[in-house]
């Protein structure tokens, strides 16, 4: 146990964070009702990703480079490492949105949290850091409190959740998109297999470890769930328009009280110190294995020079754009998730060639009803990511 969750936690980061604000303050809870096929959808894709790691003892990126050869695999990693800095960009944004609330500058707070990642990483063993990481994905308990600190309508919220509420109000539909392309991200497939092979689960701990993918993917829908409901309960309903996780937090004191708001403050640091610890990692795990060099936060920096390497530069990279006065912060989300949605289906279809091939699965390939499952997620994953770009042109 452990990969699964840790990998669904780390999706819920700043820009999840505010996706979810946004939703519930702008259209209350009627975008609750998509949750639960999110839910499955990223259960079907958290699990294969998982048996895969677990067969055949190795990542996602290795076994693209052996079927698909170096040329498609060097492209696909330089799109993912350009949509990663920027991802861990707007993580750092997040741990500086954060502590701004309690007074803390960025320059003081954003160097601090770099360091505090690299030593994490570079200093310790996997076991330990997982169970920081696994300590940190129990955080995300704060969006349950604050949720109930505001004391929703339960059964409107309820009936929202199993009864669709459908609009083609622009704003709406691009909340909706954005939600679901907020769920399942290219770097999270590269991570989870990468976290498996690293441990080194075994074939008899297969049930285990699906079982581990498909509890974090629960989790990281009910923290979707109880942030909607939060931001709906106390800010839809007196008009209050927010655009990020911050203006969320302060804006719910008024109606929540003190700590609603410090519990919702606190669960963004979590949540961005957590995801550019964890970005940066999937980063060196995909391209070194791209590349064939030694990966694992189990071996010291001389032993896998690379894969250090290219950590550190991840956290340089992604921590100076916030400290500059005029960082394109807007820019630099855009881009992670045109990167993002050009990264997706790609990765999506890799994956479903891959646990279909009885010569690298055996007995553990697909079955015909989870791969109906499993191509509709794709096929309905591929839309909404077309339509994300589409969107976010426009």
């Amino acid at each position: 146990m452990g990969p699964g969750i840790i990998t669904a936690s780390v999706d819920q980061d700043a820009g999840g964070i505010t996706t979810y604000s946004v939703a519930g303050a702008q259209f209350g809870y009627t975008h609750l009702w998509s949750l639960p096929l999110i839910i499955l959808a990223l259960a079907v894709v958290q699990e294969m990703g998982t048996r895969m790691g677990v067969v055949t003892g190795r990542g996602l990126a290795d076994l693209i480079r052996e079927r698909f050869g170096v040329r498609f695999t060097l492209i696909a990693m330089a799109i993912l490492v350009l949509a990663n800095v920027a991802n861990t960009a707007s993580e750092f944004a997040g741990v500086a949105a954060s502590l701004e609330i309690f007074g803390i500058s960025r320059l003081w707070s954003v160097p601090f949290a770099a360091v505090l990642v690299f030593c994490l990483v570079a200093q310790g063993t996997y076991k330990a850091i997982e169970r920081i990481f696994l300590a940190a994905s129990a955080v995300y308990a704060v969006y349950f409190l604050s949720a109930f600190l505001a004391d929703p309508p339960w059964a409107t919220i309820l009936r929202q959740t199993v009864r669709p509420t459908f609009s083609l109000h622009g704003g709406y539909l691009t909340t909706l998109i954005t939600i679901v392309g907020t769920t399942i991200a290219p770097w999270m497939q590269f991570y989870l297999q990468s976290a498996i092979v690293d441990k080194g689960i075994r074939l008899r701990d297969l049930r285990w470890a699906r079982l581990d993918a498909y509890i974090g993917s629960v989790g990281a829908g009910l923290i979707a769930f109880f942030i909607i409901v939060a931001c709906g309960a106390t800010l839809y309903p007196n008009g209050i328009r927010v655009e990020s996780a911050k203006d969320a937090a302060l804006a719910l004191e008024p109606f929540a009280g003190r700590y609603a708001t410090i519990l919702f403050a606190f669960g963004l640091l979590n949540a961005s110190i957590f995801s550019a610890a964890i970005l940066p990692l999937s980063t060196a795990y995909a391209v070194c294995e791209a590349l064939g060099w030694e990966t694992g936060v189990d071996r010291r920096p001389k032993e896998a020079p690379g894969f250090f390497t290219i950590f550190t530069l991840m956290i340089l990279v992604g921590a100076i754009p916030i400290l500059l006065p005029r960082a394109p912060l807007v820019a630099i989300m855009f881009w992670s998730q045109t990167l993002n949605g050009v990264l997706l289906p790609l990765v999506l279809m890799v994956m479903l060639k891959l646990i279909n091939d009885p010569g690298l699965m055996g007995r553990h390939v697909n079955t015909v009803p989870f791969n109906l499952v499993a191509w509709g997620t794709a096929a309905v994953m591929t839309a909404l990511s077309v339509l994300l770009l589409i969107t976010s042109v426009v």
